[in-house]
C-alpha cells in the first residue's frame, strides 16, 4: 500500500504534494490560502501527517497556510537507509519551508515531532518564527538518565534498541496497537480508523525500520560525539515565542518530565494543560488543541 494510491485517510480539503528538500523528497499535505502565514505540522511516532487532519482544516479556515509533512522515514516521504539523526531531520524541515517558497514558518510538533520543533529555533533559527510543542519535553532533560519518563516510555525505548524484532511487531500491528494504547488517556477506545491507518502505514516498505532509527539515534547517540554536539547546541536557550501543551492524563510523559522546560526558554512562553487528554493530543483533544494553537498564532507579533 502506498500513500499516493488514494486511501481513506487522504480524502479532505487539502492538496498532496511531493517537495524536494535537503537531498530527499517529502510528502507534504497543504491546506489554506497561499497568502497565509505558513504553519508546519510535525507528527509523532508511530503516526504520519494524517494525525493533524483536524488542525489542517481548522487552521486553514482561519486563514493560515498549513503544511503537514511526513517526517523522513515515515509515510510517503523518502526512507533512506542512513541519515536519521535529529539535526538532519531538523534540516529537512527548514528545507521544506524554503521549498514551499517561504523564509520561515511557525513549527508545531507533537511527540517526536515536538523534539524537532524544539530543535528548530536553535539549529535552524532563520527558518523558525515560533514553535508549539505538544506532549514533548525539551530534548536536553529528556535525554538524561533522570528524565522522569514513565515506565511505559522507558520500556518502549528499551524494547526498540534490539534489531529486527521491533520492526516485525510494527509490521504485524501489535506494537502499533500497544504504543497507541499506552499513549492514550486511561479508558480511551482507539478509533478503528486510526488504528487501521497507522498499522497500514507501518506495513509500507522500510517504514517500520526507518521510523525506529530516529528513536534509536536519540538513545544511542548520547555518549557519541554527534549526540554530545547536539545536546551542547540544544543547551542554548530558545528565544522565539513558545507554546508548550501537555495532556492532563498523559501516562507516557508525566508532569515531572516538563518541569525544566521554562529554563530552556528566554523568549515568550505559554504553557497549557488539556484536562483528561493523554499523549495523543491532536486526536484526543482536537478542538482544545486547535483553540490553543489559534490563540498562540494570533498573539505572535507582526
Amino acid at each position: 500500500m502506498a500513500i499516493e494510491q488514494g486511501t481513506l485517510w487522504q480524502a479532505g480539503p487539502w492538496e498532496h504534494r511531493f517537495v524536494p528538500a535537503n537531498g530527499a523528497r517529502f510528502h507534504v499535505v497543504l491546506s489554506g490560502p497561499e497568502s497565509g502565514e505558513l504553519v508546519v505540522l510535525l507528527h509523532g511516532f508511530p503516526q504520519f501527517w494524517w494525525a493533524w487532519r483536524a488542525q489542517l482544516v481548522a487552521l486553514a479556515e482561519a486563514g493560515y497556510r498549513v503544511a503537514a509533512m511526513d517526517i523522513r522515514g515515515f509515510g510517503g516521504s523518502d526512507k533512506p537507509p542512513a541519515g536519521h539523526s535529529t539535526p538532519v531531520l531538523t534540516a529537512d524541515v527548514a528545507g521544506v519551508v524554503r521549498s514551499l517558497g517561504r523564509d520561515r514558518a511557525v513549527v508545531v510538533g507533537h511527540d517526536f515531532g515536538g523534539l524537532l520543533a524544539w530543535s528548530m529555533p536553535v539549529l535552524e533559527p532563520r527558518a523558525t518564527r515560533a514553535v508549539a510543542l505538544l506532549a514533548a519535553p525539551h530534548p536536553v532533560p529528556l535525554l538524561r538518565p533522570n528524565n522522569h519518563l514513565s515506565a511505559r516510555a522507558r520500556a518502549f525505548l528499551a524494547r526498540i534498541q534490539v534489531p529486527w524484532f521491533p520492526e516485525r511487531a510494527l509490521r504485524r500491528g501489535e506494537l502499533v496497537t500497544r504504543v497507541l494504547t499506552d499513549m492514550s488517556a486511561p479508558g480511551r477506545q482507539l478509533p478503528e480508523e486510526e488504528l487501521l491507518a497507522y498499522q497500514a502505514v507501518m506495513r509500507m516498505p522500510s517504514v517500520a525500520h526507518t521510523s525506529l532509527e530516529h528513536l534509536r539515534w536519540l538513545v544511542r547517540s548520547t555518549p557519541r560525539p554527534d549526540g554530545r554536539r547536539y545536546l551542547a547546541a540544544m543547551a542554548r536557550p530558545v528565544t522565539v515565542p513558545v507554546l508548550a501543551i501537555r495532556g492532563g492524563a498523559d501516562r507516557f510523559t508525566p508532569p515531572a518530565a516538563f518541569a525544566t522546560d521554562p529554563a530552556h526558554v528566554q523568549g515568550p512562553l505559554r504553557t497549557a494543560v488539556v484536562p483528561g487528554a493523554g499523549h495523543l493530543l491532536p486526536e484526543e483533544a482536537p478542538a482544545a488543541v486547535t483553540g490553543l494553537l489559534l490563540d498562540f498564532l494570533a498573539s505572535l507579533p507582526d
